[in-house]
């Protein structure tokens, strides 16, 4: 059946109403329309007697808060404690040891004056020292006991004192005076020798004459020969271990730190 206009009627309120038309009208093409974001807009004007329809459902209820959750962050591990530094002291042969000179010794501080500090090496220091007694000039080298880490390290500073006593009395080697120990270390006094090394004066000269090399190297060709003979050996040969007595030029010169240095026999071989 098709569509039946039917004409317009009166209401009990006195307005015309018209099914037919309004249908009509809602399907016609609004050409006031807008476009907003690529989506048409109908500006349509509501109708006298009811109320604008809304274009979306109004939600009466607030929306349910929504909790985002944090990124799992990785636990810390606790930090592994470190060893103080005292505990490898605590732990060293020249510590341990009973008495690294196996004997006993006087104080030293109550024969010797230390002064300031002359030099320094891997397990000692040389301070000048003066005797109370007499007011002569000594040098002093005190070894840390803790620095004698094995039993090796101990075995060398005693082997370095007996080899220094074995050479006593030879012109162009160190004397000793006396060694001493207490809790902390062991110091060896033998004669200061003020004039600096060879090496530098090697270095401040720039070159020697011939000659003066000549005298310089039977020096020392004569201290290895006068340690051979007495079955030590030496080990540690450079210009830094000879000294001069003094600053003159024709100052006699020492050998010295007999650290390394060991007691040999000719006839057996040396490591």
């Amino acid at each position: 059946m098709g569509n039946t206009c039917v004409g317009p009627s009166l209401s009990k309120n006195g307005i015309f109403q018209s099914v037919s038309a309004a249908m009509w009208r809602s399907r016609m093409p609004d050409n006031n329309a807008s476009s907003v974001n690529g989506e048409s807009a109908k500006n349509e004007t509501p109708m006298p007697g009811r109320e604008p329809e809304s274009p979306m459902p109004v939600q009466n209820t607030p929306p349910e808060q929504v909790t985002i959750p944090k990124p799992e962050t990785k636990q810390e591990q606790p930090a592994i404690p470190r060893k103080p530094p005292h505990m490898k002291r605590n732990n060293s042969a020249g510590l341990r040891t009973d008495s690294v000179l196996q004997r006993k010794t006087g104080n030293l501080k109550e024969y010797f004056r230390l002064g300031k500090k002359l030099g320094q090496g891997q397990f000692g220091i040389t301070f000048l020292c003066v005797e109370k007694e007499t007011g002569k000039e000594y040098a002093c080298k005190s070894i840390a006991k803790r620095k004698l880490l094995t039993d090796d390290d101990v075995e060398d500073v005693r082997r370095e004192i007996q080899i220094m006593h074995h050479l006593t009395g030879h012109p162009n080697v160190i004397s000793i005076k006396g060694a001493f120990e207490d809790a902390v270390a062991v110091h060896v006094v033998m004669e200061i020798c003020a004039g600096g090394e060879l090496f530098d004066r090697i270095i401040q000269r720039g070159h020697y004459t011939e000659r003066k090399a000549a005298e310089l190297t039977r020096t020392i060709v004569g201290v290895v020969e006068a340690c051979h003979s007495l079955g030590v050996m030496h080990r540690d040969l450079k210009p830094e271990n000879f000294l001069f007595v003094d600053q003159k030029e024709e100052s006699l010169l020492k050998t010295i730190d007999f650290g390394l240095s060991i007691f040999f026999k000719p006839a057996e071989g040396t490591e």
